[in-house]
């Protein structure tokens, strides 16, 4: 860790980041020979399961990072790598702390909103020199969860849409692939509401190449778990109304929403969790369970 600092600086003091699933997150203080202080981030795959993805994904991460800094989209700068847990005691990523925290209240929301889909197009802007690798989907229709009371009419019809081959891909984009506001920093202002302008964009571990439409389903399951299914159902509105471009046909479109939607089903108790550690304790699994049903329900309407 010392000797990725300047020459005098020691770390003297570090606090647990909350909120994240994947890693163990913790902001180090760096006394800086002036007297001063300055931030880093340590991100760590502790869980046996991502350690053992943890080579690829750190190395993914440490390339975006590199990539990301000759762009105007707001990610940390690498500091140091050590994807195999050569010097640390798991595998590991050090990186600049940005300003600015997530917001997930419901207050606001009509002004994030449209900033998460503005910030979404700056990142499929991104045209990487090496393209990342070709998106992997998230679910398929053996392991979809059906919530308890669901309508299970509707969710046996999505299921059937997965069941079809994905969309051609036209044209292909640089995704963040877990694009959504738990990875979006905003600022704090001292008063006033928070989430006035986006700070940042972190959790850069899956970078990949793939229709805009993925990443904006994925972030459009997770407005609806959040904050209610039409939230999920205006952002890809919003997304196109900040000058992205989606599958010019509605049944492409809805193939990759109800993609999504699916996938969520398997992540309730993993996603609600940290989310419920960070204030929003109305998000109970069963809770989560009836928005992501309702968005589920919707988006077969529209297709029917």
């Amino acid at each position: 860790m010392s000797r990725h600092l300047e020459v005098g600086e020691r770390v003297v003091g570090a606090e647990v980041l909350h909120g994240g699933i994947t890693a163990e997150m913790r902001r180090l203080t760096v006394g800086t020979p002036d007297g001063g202080t300055r931030d880093l981030v340590l991100r760590s795959l502790v869980d046996p399961f991502y350690v053992e993805h943890a080579g690829d994904w750190l190395n993914r991460e440490a390339g975006a990072l590199t990539l990301l800094t000759k762009t105007r989209v707001p990610a940390p700068e690498l500091v140091a790598a050590d994807p195999v847990a050569a010097h640390c005691e798991y595998p590991s990523l050090l990186m600049t702390h940005l300003a600015g925290r997530t917001v997930l209240d419901d207050e606001g929301l009509e002004t994030r909103v449209p900033q998460l889909a503005r910030q979404l197009v700056a990142i499929h802007a991104v045209r990487p020199a090496e393209q990342p690798p070709k998106y992997v989907t998230l679910t398929n229709p053996d392991t979809v969860v059906i919530p308890k009371g669901a309508d299970t009419a509707a969710w046996a019809a999505a299921i059937d849409v997965i069941r079809k081959p994905a969309p051609p891909l036209c044209e292909g984009r640089f995704l963040h692939r877990d694009f959504q506001p738990g990875n979006v920093l905003f600022d704090v202002p001292p008063s006033g509401p928070a989430g006035t302008r986006i700070t940042g964009v972190v959790d850069w571990a899956a970078p990949s190449w793939g229709p805009a439409d993925l990443d904006v389903a994925h972030c459009s399951a997770v407005l609806a778990q959040l904050h209610g299914p039409a939230w999920g159902l205006r952002f890809p509105e919003a997304y196109e109304e900040a000058g992205g471009v989606l599958a010019a046909a509605t049944s492409e479109r809805l193939y990759w929403l109800v993609r999504d939607g699916l996938a969520s089903s398997e992540e309730v108790h993993a996603v609600s969790r940290p989310w419920r550690a960070v204030g929003r304790t109305d998000l109970t699994p069963q809770a989560v369970e009836a928005r992501l049903d309702a968005y589920v329900t919707a988006l077969m309407d529209t297709l029917g």
